[in-house]
C-alpha cells in the first residue's frame, strides 16, 4: 500500500536562503532512498516563508526507514538552528489511485 506524506513547516524570511542548502540536501538523499516515489519542499506562493511538504513512498516500511535515516537525524539537528516553526506532517495510506 502506498503511503502519501503531506506538510508544512515555517521558517522566517531572513533565514530563508541560509536554509535552502540544507533543505536541497535532505531532498537530494530522500529521492535516492529506496522506496521513494517522490519528495518535495516548495513555497507556498502567496507566502513564501511557508514551506510545503509533498511525498509519496512505497509502503509505510520505506517511510519508517527515511525517517531512521542519518540525513533525516542531520536534517533535524540543522533545522531548529534556522528557526523551523509550526511543522505539522500527517501520513496518509492509499488503498487505490487514479489520475483525475
Amino acid at each position: 500500500m502506498s503511503v502519501i506524506v503531506m506538510g508544512e513547516f515555517r521558517l522566517p524570511a531572513e533565514n530563508l536562503e541560509a536554509a535552502r542548502p540544507a533543505m536541497e540536501r535532505v531532498v537530494t538523499l530522500t529521492r535516492a532512498e529506496d522506496g521513494c516515489l517522490g519528495y518535495s519542499y516548495a513555497p507556498d506562493l502567496l507566502d513564501p516563508c511557508l514551506i510545503r511538504i509533498a511525498e509519496k513512498w512505497e509502503s509505510a516500511e520505506a517511510l519508517a526507514a527515511h525517517l531512521a535515516a542519518p540525513h533525516m537525524d542531520e536534517w533535524k539537528r540543522v533545522r531548529e538552528g534556522f528557526g523551523l516553526t509550526g511543522r505539522s506532517v500527517t501520513m496518509y495510506e492509499i488503498a487505490s489511485e487514479r489520475a483525475v
